[in-house]
């Protein structure tokens, strides 16, 4: 699973992720473009475009790793949702985009995977968080889709939590889904839709580089008793999340 924002500035969007999360970046050995962000070393994320741009806004989209991307295709089809583009050749895999029946948008990849990148582990996304409308609708249809809580090895799992539903792959939580957002609402941060969480060790020197780099904070600081996040919007309006450990020292 993976995160890339679709940008038609490659370098804009380096530079400002660089200064900003301390990634660094390596071509893909796939061949389509494609940059694999790392972080100590380890893959986190991919900036690129699918097929070149797709005439729609700079998001952060989720790709899910399937076996078969006409057969997920097909169920995403079947249940009253839209493929957007493709499955088109990406380098030596193939890649589409969708939207699900409430109109969250997401992608999947059939092909090669980077080793070792796995949400919820070391430096890669702490978690994906889908935000709609009905959340027990949403795990239906990503249960069904892309064969979420199947009985093949390697899948994963799904439980039912507090009012969230939460997936999880071995140990690591990668995937949680909260009901209750309005598809009517203009503000894209409650429009239904995913959102990737990254971890930084300090809230404020990322919030100061973010917007000294031409970026911006999307959301007011907000706290919990182990945490402190905040929503940001790269340079050419990619939303994210930052979340930075609370400082209970004071």
């Amino acid at each position: 699973m993976l995160g890339q924002p679709a940008g038609p500035d490659l370098d804009l969007a380096q530079r400002f992720y660089a200064a900003v999360l301390g990634w660094d970046f390596r071509p893909a050995e796939r061949g389509d473009g494609t940059m694999v962000a790392f972080r100590d070393g380890a893959p986190v994320a991919g900036v690129g475009a699918l097929g070149g741009s797709t005439g729609g806004p700079v998001v952060w989209t989720p790709y899910f790793a399937v076996e078969d991307a006409d057969v997920t295709a097909a169920r995403i089809r079947e249940r009253g949702a839209t493929m957007a583009v493709g499955p088109l050749a990406s380098g030596t895999g193939r890649a589409a985009l969708a939207a699900d029946p409430a109109g969250a948008v997401f992608g999947f990849w059939q092909g090669e995977v980077v080793p070792d990148w796995s949400v919820g582990q070391g430096s890669a996304p702490a978690w994906l968080e889908l935000r709609t409308r009905d959340a027990f609708a949403a795990a239906i249809f990503y249960g069904e889709v892309l064969d979420w809580g199947g009985e093949r090895p390697g899948c994963c799992t799904i439980s039912y939590e507090h009012d969230h539903v939460v997936l999880r792959h071995g140990h690591d939580t990668v995937a949680r889904i909260t009901g209750g957002a309005l598809d009517e609402a203009p503000d894209p941060v409650v429009h239904p839709r995913w959102h990737v969480h990254f971890r930084v060790p300090d809230l404020e020197s990322v919030i100061e580089a973010a917007t000294r780099l031409g970026g911006r904070a999307a959301s007011p600081v907000q706290t919990s008793a182990t945490s402190r996040w905040i929503v940001l919007a790269d340079p050419e309006g990619a939303l994210f999340t930052v979340v930075a450990p609370q400082d209970t020292s004071a």
